[in-house]
C-alpha cells in the first residue's frame, strides 16, 4: 500500500481500512488536472526560488511525461495507490529521485484535491455550456421553420388555444438559455485558486498564489485558507444547475414521448433514436426520451447526496469531503450525455405538421376567440363565455368543428354572429393576431427569433 503519511503511524493500515479510505478507483478521473496543479505549483516554487531551475525544469518535463504517457495508455494508474496525487507523486519519485519529493513542498493533499476538483468542475461547467448551445442551436433552426406550422396549446394536458411549433419550441429555448447564465454565474464565481491553502492556515514558505491562479487561468487566489480546502459551494451549485437542466430535458423528453403516441402522432423519432419491442413487433419506443426522463433523478441525487454531505461539516476539511466525487462524476457525465442524446433525438425528429395543425382544429382551440368575437360585438364577456360553452356542447354532439358550423347553426345560438365570424375563428387568424412580444403570432416569433440569434452569436 503506497501511502504519503506513514512517518506517524506504527502499525500498517488494515487492509479493510485502507480500501475503504482510498480514492483511487475514482479520482484518477481527474488525473490530467492533478498534473496540471503540479506543474503550475512547481513553477511558482521554482520563480520564488524554492526550487533551483534545474530542478523545476527536471520536474516540470517529467510531470508532462507522466501526463503524456497515461493519456497514451502506455502508463496504467494502479489501484495499489491511496489517491491520484500519491501515484503521480510516486511516479515522479521512480525517475527523479530526491528531486521527485521536492513536488509537494508547501502544498497539503487539501488544498491539491481541493483545486483537482475545481479544475474539474470547471471544465464540466464549460462542456455543459457548450452543449446546451449546439442544443439551443438546433431548437432555434426548429423555430425558423415552423413560424407558421400551427398546433394546439395546452393547459392541463388539455387543448387549449393553438400557437405554432415556432411559439411552443421558443418556451424550450427560453430555459436552457436560462441554465446557461446559470453556468456561467457559477463559472465567474468558482474561478479562484484554493492552491497555496495548504492543509487549512496557509504555509510559511513564501508561495505567490497570484502567480499560481494566473498559471491555472483563475482570476486570482482564494481569500480565506480555511474556506479554500473546504468550500463545495461551486459544485453543489453545478449540480443545482445540472439539475434544473435535467428537468426541462426531462419536460421535453416528457410530450416527445406523449407527440410520439398513437393517439397523437405529431413526432416521428428517427430510428437511430427509438427502439422496437422483443415481442411486439408494431412497437417503435422512445427509448433516449424515456431514458433522458429516467436519469434525471439520478442527477437529483447527487445533489442531494452532496447537500447532505456538506450540512454537518466542521471547518476545515474533513474526509466526509471525499464523498463529493464519485456522484458528481456521474452526474456530470449522465448531463452531458443526455444533452448530446438528446440533440441528436430533436434535429432528426419529424413533424407531422398536418396532424398538427388538424388536432388543434379539432380540439376547439379557437373557443376563446369566438368568445373575443361575441365581445368585440357589444356582448358582455361573461355572456360570451356562455354562448361559447353552448356552440362547443353542439359541436361535441354533432362531432364537428366550430369552423364546420353553417352561419344558421351559429345565429341559432347567438344572432351576433355574422359571415365575418369564420375569418375571426381561422386558426391563422387565431395565432396571427397575438404580435406582442412573446406571442406565437408569425410577426412577434420572428422578432423573437432575431433576438435568440443574435444571443447565440454573441
Amino acid at each position: 500500500m503506497a501511502q504519503l503519511w506513514g512517518g506517524r503511524f506504527t502499525k500498517e493500515t488494515d487492509q479493510l481500512v485502507y480500501n475503504f479510505n482510498a480514492s483511487i478507483t475514482f479520482d484518477q478521473k481527474f488525473y490530467k488536472q492533478d498534473i496540471e496543479g503540479s506543474i503550475a505549483h512547481v513553477k511558482m516554487l521554482g520563480k520564488q526560488g524554492i526550487l533551483t531551475e534545474q530542478e523545476m525544469n527536471d520536474i516540470v518535463k517529467t510531470l508532462q511525461e507522466i501526463l503524456s504517457e497515461v493519456e497514451a495508455g502506455t502508463l496504467e494508474i494502479s489501484t495499489e495507490y491511496e489517491d491520484i496525487h500519491s501515484f503521480v507523486e510516486a511516479k515522479l519519485i521512480e525517475r527523479l529521485g530526491d528531486t521527485g519529493k521536492k513536488l509537494h513542498t508547501g502544498r497539503s493533499r487539501n488544498d491539491q484535491v481541493a483545486l483537482d476538483m475545481r479544475l474539474f468542475t470547471r471544465e464540466a461547467v464549460k462542456d455543459t455550456d457548450a452543449l446546451l448551445k449546439e442544443l439551443l442551436e438546433t431548437i432555434l433552426h426548429i423555430m425558423e421553420e415552423n413560424t407558421e406550422t400551427i398546433m394546439p396549446g395546452f393547459t392541463h394536458l388539455q387543448k387549449a388555444q393553438p400557437i405554432t411549433l415556432a411559439h411552443h419550441m421558443g418556451a424550450y429555448f427560453e430555459m436552457f438559455k436560462r441554465d446557461r447564465l446559470r453556468l456561467h454565474d457559477i463559472y465567474e464565481r468558482m474561478n479562484y485558486c484554493p492552491l497555496g491553502s495548504g492543509a487549512l492556515a496557509g504555509t510559511t514558505y513564501p508561495l505567490d498564489r497570484d502567480y499560481t491562479a494566473e498559471l491555472l487561468g483563475f482570476y486570482g487566489p482564494t481569500l480565506n485558507s480555511m474556506d479554500g480546502v473546504s468550500d463545495r459551494d461551486y459544485l453543489i451549485e453545478y449540480l443545482s444547475a445540472c439539475s434544473m437542466i435535467m428537468m426541462h430535458l426531462s419536460r421535453f423528453s416528457e410530450e416527445v414521448i406523449i407527440w410520439n403516441s398513437n393517439e397523437y402522432q405529431f413526432v416521428e423519432i428517427d430510428d437511430a433514436y427509438s427502439t422496437g419491442s422483443s415481442i411486439m413487433p408494431q412497437k417503435k419506443n422512445p427509448d433516449i426520451a424515456e431514458l433522458v426522463r429516467g436519469k434525471t433523478g439520478r442527477v437529483y441525487g447527487a445533489l442531494t447526496s452532496l447537500l447532505t454531505t456538506m450540512k454537518g461539516i466542521p471547518l476545515a476539511y474533513n474526509k466526509d469531503m471525499q464523498e463529493d466525487k464519485e456522484l458528481s462524476f456521474d452526474a456530470m457525465d449522465t448531463v452531458k450525455g443526455c444533452i448530446a442524446l438528446f440533440n441528436g433525438m430533436l434535429a432528426t425528429m419529424k413533424f407531422n405538421k398536418d396532424i398538427m395543425r388538424s388536432s388543434a382544429n379539432n380540439g376547439f382551440t379557437n373557443a376563446t376567440d369566438a368568445a373575443d368575437y361575441l365581445v368585440n360585438h357589444g356582448v358582455p364577456f361573461r355572456d360570451a363565455h356562455g354562448i361559447v360553452g353552448q356552440i362547443v356542447l353542439y359541436c361535441i354532439e354533432k362531432g364537428i368543428a366550430i369552423d364546420d358550423m353553417s352561419l344558421e347553426e351559429l345565429k341559432a345560438i347567438s344572432p351576433v354572429f355574422e359571415e365575418d365570424i369564420y375569418d375571426a375563428i381561422s386558426m391563422e387568424t387565431c395565432v396571427n393576431k397575438r404580435l406582442t412580444i412573446g406571442a406565437p403570432g408569425k410577426d412577434a416569433m420572428e422578432q423573437v427569433i432575431a433576438l435568440e440569434k443574435e444571443y447565440l452569436n454573441q
